[in-house]
C-alpha cells in the first residue's frame, strides 16, 4: 500500500500570502505567527510574497492571482471578519470562504484559509496569539504541510 503523507519542511519553497487591511491589529498577529513559522521551517524570507487588500471580501481574488501566477506552492490567507449589529458578517464570512473554495479547486495550487470569523474584537485577538494559539501559525503548517504532499503528487 502506498500511503502519502506531507512534511513540515519548507526548504526551497515559495509561499505567498494574502492579508487583509481591515482589521489589521488582528490581521499583523496573524501574520506574525504565519511568518515566524514558515522562517522557523526553514523557508527563506525572498521566498514569502505578501500581498496586503483592503479587506476579507477581497482575498480570493488576490489568492486566485497567485495561485495561477505558478509561482508558489502555497498561497496563505489571513484576515478576520468580526461580527456586527448587522448581517455583514454573514454575508462577508461565507462569500469569502465560497471564494477560497473556488480557488483552492480549480488553481492546482493549495490555498491555505487562515481567516478568523470571530462574534467579537476579543475572540479574534485570542485566536490571533492570545490565548487559543495563533491561526496564522496553523495556516502556515497547513500550507507547508500540503506544499509537500502536492510535490510528492506531481512525482511521476
Amino acid at each position: 500500500m502506498k500511503e502519502i503523507k506531507g512534511n513540515f519542511t519548507g526548504k526551497g519553497r515559495k509561499f505567498g500570502i494574502v492579508i487583509s487591511l481591515f482589521n489589521e491589529l488582528v490581521s499583523k498577529n496573524l501574520l506574525d505567527g504565519c511568518r515566524d513559522t514558515l522562517l522557523r521551517h526553514s523557508v527563506e524570507d525572498e521566498d514569502i510574497s505578501t500581498v496586503w487588500v483592503s479587506g476579507s471580501f477581497e482575498i480570493p481574488l488576490a489568492a486566485k492571482k497567485l495561485a495561477l501566477s505558478k509561482k508558489y506552492d502555497a498561497v496563505i490567507c489571513l484576515g478576520a471578519v468580526i461580527r456586527g449589529d448587522t448581517p455583514h458578517f454573514d454575508y462577508v464570512s461565507s462569500e469569502v470562504m465560497k471564494g477560497l473554495s473556488q480557488v483552492n479547486l480549480t488553481s492546482d495550487v493549495p490555498v491555505i484559509s487562515g481567516i478568523i470569523t470571530a462574534d467579537s474584537q476579543e475572540q479574534a485577538f485570542e485566536r490571533a496569539g492570545v490565548k487559543q494559539g495563533n491561526k496564522g501559525r496553523d495556516a502556515a503548517l497547513a500550507a507547508l504541510e500540503m506544499a509537500d504532499v502536492f510535490s510528492k503528487l506531481n512525482e511521476k
